[in-house]
């Protein structure tokens, strides 16, 4: 299989971060890992093997990202504000370098997918949500998509809203939605097994954003798997597998 391995500049986060292409055709899937995690994690916890059919056939091309949780949403030092203020720095590098990066390589803008589990599925389904226009389809494994419940502490304000699908789908109306309904479509996959719902409350909030976007009319899909299906990168890499292999 093809791997090329990128650095891509960061002006937002003061330096420089790391994608692993993987594959030389097709859909492209920007790929986000779990808490904390690099680009090279999807291949060392079995979502690349998961996907080597699809990768092979040129049907997805799969663009691996370094998170940049510890210095966000995972220091809870901060206030839950100030979390949310730091990770629109990473935002920005997805959507001003990462997303040129990829349409570059793949000869010209095209629609890009998301995906990840855990807070990688947060930031998949969150960057879909916020710029569609990039990121129309993503698949979201094992989420929880409230940042309110991770910790937070201290007031809140425009940072968390704006990053907070609960929050902003919930207002949201008029045309923006009508555009939203006619562009985006977000698959949710979760599980009912061990920390899908305790500690990490991924199946109830799962559940809550799949109602949410129904209420509001935007497509989506929701896929909940049995007790055999824990919050671990097995599970996602079969989940993997099942939604992002028919694309193409």
């Amino acid at each position: 299989m093809r791997r090329d391995f990128w650095t891509v500049p960061a002006p937002s986060l003061g330096g420089e971060g790391r994608v692993i292409a993987y594959g030389h055709w097709g859909v492209p899937v920007l790929f986000f890992p779990a808490e904390g995690g690099s680009a090279i994690d999807l291949e060392e916890h079995g979502i690349i093997h998961a996907l080597a059919g699809p990768i092979e056939a040129g049907r997805i091309k799969v663009y691996a990202v370094d998170s940049h949780d510890t210095h966000t949403w995972s220091d809870h030092s901060i206030p839950l504000e100030e979390r949310a203020r730091r990770h629109e720095g990473y935002h920005a590098w997805i959507t001003d370098q990462v997303a040129p990066a990829i349409h570059g390589d793949c000869g010209g803008p095209v629609g890009i997918a998301t995906a990840g589990p855990s807070l990688g599925a947060f930031h998949a389904v969150n960057v879909s949500l916020r710029r569609a226009d990039l990121f129309p389809h993503a698949v979201g494994m094992s989420g929880n998509y409230d940042p309110t419940t991770w910790n937070g502490w201290g007031e809140q304000g425009d940072a968390v809203y704006f990053n907070n699908p609960f929050a902003y789908l919930q207002h949201m109306h008029g045309d923006h939605l009508d555009w939203l309904r006619r562009t985006v479509f977000i698959q949710l996959a979760v599980g009912r097994g061990a920390y899908e719902e305790h500690p990490t409350q991924a199946l109830p909030s799962t559940c809550g954003l799949a109602g949410l976007l129904g209420a509001k009319g935007i497509h989506h899909g929701l896929d909940i798997w049995g007790e055999d299906t824990p919050h671990d990168w097995p599970s996602w890499a079969r989940m993997a597998s099942l939604h992002l292999g028919s694309l193409g």
